[in-house]
């Protein structure tokens, strides 16, 4: 009775084990499926030949130039899409990396990862794509949009995966008598104390009577005894 019914329990714990497996094994591969067609769009965005402007951009090795630029020469719309783009391209970084990186030092793997990433590909655009160059600026701003999604979702969301791929449903118990053992079980009870059989009291001793004064008391007695008889006698 107690096997058939421990069985369901053991049913409904294997599919739901299953179940999060399935569901661990889906955010994984999208995950990695999104982070491929961001490298694939990346790729076609920042690599992408544009001889028109080969003559205009020049390597920025100096932070904070390209930003002035923009503040300066660009107007306001043209400025706020040039650094929101770059703001915006590296923002997926902060959002799939940590899914697919371990939970230890997560943040601080995302942003060397998503750095190094960055600055390959600024190298690339500087070496070998025409009309473009290397710009530290936007390292920075790609940098910064990483973090930005890192602290507003890709934590909590990166957080919850590994939770649930780290922290599986605990399996019932093959006995459904086996009750965890609370703390006043646990404790070891106190060998009973065996009762000793009460010693007898010792009775109070009387006082012996030495021959001497028993002998004393009773030629007293005699001695008066005596003396009546010798009175009543006399009367008569």
């Amino acid at each position: 009775m107690d096997a058939a019914a421990a069985r369901p329990q053991r049913d409904t714990a294997r599919r739901k084990g299953w179940g999060r497996l399935l569901l661990r094994v889906s955010i994984l591969v999208l995950a990695f499926v999104a982070m491929v067609g961001f490298s694939v769009v990346l790729a076609k965005v920042t690599l992408t030949p544009s001889p028109a402007s080969e003559d205009l951009v020049k390597s920025n090795l100096h932070p904070g130039r390209s930003l002035r630029q923009y503040a300066e020469d660009y107007t306001f719309l043209a400025a706020c899409k040039q650094a929101g783009g770059n703001l915006v391209l590296g923002m997926p970084f902060g959002i799939l990396l940590p899914i697919l990186i371990p939970r230890r030092l997560r943040m601080l793997r995302m942003f060397l990862l998503t750095v190094a990433v960055i600055v390959l590909v600024e190298l690339v655009q500087g070496a070998i794509v025409r009309g473009r160059a290397f710009d530290v600026d936007d390292v920075i701003l790609n940098t910064a949009g990483a973090l930005l999604a890192y602290l507003f979702v890709g934590r909590r969301l990166s957080h919850r995966y590994h939770v649930l791929a780290e922290d599986p449903e605990p399996a019932p118990e093959d006995s459904p008598k086996a009750a965890p053992r609370t703390k006043a079980a646990s404790r070891t009870k106190p060998k009973p104390r065996t009762k000793t059989a009460p010693r007898p009291k010792a009775a109070k001793a009387e006082p012996r009577r030495t021959g001497r004064s028993a002998s004393a008391w009773s030629r007293l007695r005699h001695g008066v005894s005596r003396r009546a008889a010798r009175g009543r006698s006399r009367k008569r």
